[in-house]
């Protein structure tokens, strides 16, 4: 995997990855930014939430799950003091579909914590992750 961060001026910056997409970073106005993209760290929890979310949809998709959306809220907390790491993350799932099994997309949150999402087990090490989800049904399907 390759990735690639070139400085635009100021305090941005337009990350490009191996895949062919970009994304531009700003740094907060506090430090010499200009707002005009996401944060570093905003980018870590953006992973975090799209590498848990694709774990998610494809293991109840594979158990035959009738699912129709997945949102994941994510919050976090960071040090006060260099280096600002995550100390504490929460994801809240809101799944809906027909007829979901509770049981089964507790087990999906569980799997991609435990075992598939490669961010979740790399920022678990700094940081405690903890998960928790809802299960909405789909209206007029």
């Amino acid at each position: 995997m390759q990735a690639r961060v070139k400085w635009l001026d100021n305090m941005s910056f337009v990350g490009e990855s191996g895949s062919g997409h970009s994304i531009v970073m700003d740094a907060s106005p506090e430090v010499g930014g200009r707002d005009l993209g996401v944060r570093p760290m905003e980018m870590l929890l953006l992973g975090l939430g799209g590498c848990a979310s694709i774990d998610v949809v494809m293991i109840l998709q594979r158990s035959r799950q009738d699912i129709k959306d997945c949102t994941v809220q994510i919050s976090a907390e960071r040090e006060d003091t260099e280096p600002k790491v995550f100390t504490k993350i929460h994801l809240h799932f809101v799944v809906e579909g027909n007829n979901l099994s509770a049981d089964r997309v507790k087990r999906a949150i569980s799997l991609s914590a435990e075992k598939y999402c490669s961010a979740s087990l790399m920022l678990g090490k700094t940081a405690a992750i903890t998960h928790d989800f809802e299960v909405s049904e789909v209206t007029g399907s």
